[in-house]
């Protein structure tokens, strides 16, 4: 029962994230899209944050680290697949 409520607050954490960086970089993304932007942000705001020697911790961090990440996602999505 633990994992699946671990999951499911994965989830919502992530999908928070994705649609605040959605916001902040002006997309316009679907919910699905948007959970997995945040869940990668995730990963990627947690390491970024880690290589800095700059840990964040707790829910706010969660939502802090996902956010940025995303938002980096979402820039380096941009650049790879911009229209010419």
């Amino acid at each position: 029962m633990g994992n699946l409520v671990n999951l499911l607050i994965t989830l919502l954490i992530g999908a928070l994230c994705g649609w605040l960086a959605g916001l902040i970089m002006k997309t316009k993304n679907g919910t699905l899209l948007n959970i997995i932007l945040g869940i990668v942000g995730g990963v990627v705001g947690g390491f970024i944050f880690g290589l800095l020697k700059l840990p964040l911790n707790g829910l706010l961090g969660s939502i802090i680290s996902g956010v940025v990440g995303a938002c980096l996602v979402i820039f380096l999505v941009r650049l790879i697949f911009k229209k010419k």
